[in-house]
């Protein structure tokens, strides 16, 4: 017959120690990141509904098609695949037309599909 092992066993796993110091560094660096000030000025932009043959460049031709200039463009890709997730960051060149985008690109269609622009904010 085998002696069965109590519940509550003293013998302590050597992977408990590992992932206790490794949750401990993951929290300490989540709140520097929350505690952190950044100044967002209103210009970016969050898109969502993107399909996943879109390219940079064609997000950018349809922000810019609203008549203010696209500093930056940002398409959340799948790394094995290098296709879209279906969702990107815009950012304009001033708050004016940023909220010119919002209001007339929000809920417009891009390449056969439906996209949503909100405003980005951390």
């Amino acid at each position: 017959m085998y002696a069965r092992r109590s519940r509550y066993s003293r013998s302590r796993s050597p992977y408990d120690r590992y992932s206790r110091s490794v949750s401990r560094s993951v929290s300490k660096s989540r709140s520097r990141s929350r505690s952190r000030s950044v100044e967002n000025p209103g210009n970016n932009l969050y898109v969502t509904g993107l399909s996943p043959r879109i390219t940079k460049k064609e997000l950018e031709k349809h922000f810019s098609s609203e008549g203010g200039k696209v500093v930056d463009t940002h398409l959340v890709v799948d790394p094995r695949t290098r296709e879209s997730r279906g969702f990107g960051f815009v950012t304009m060149s001033n708050v004016e037309e940023a909220n010119r985008c919002l209001k007339y690109l929000d809920h417009s269609v891009l390449e056969g599909r439906v996209i949503t622009v909100e405003k980005f904010s951390w």
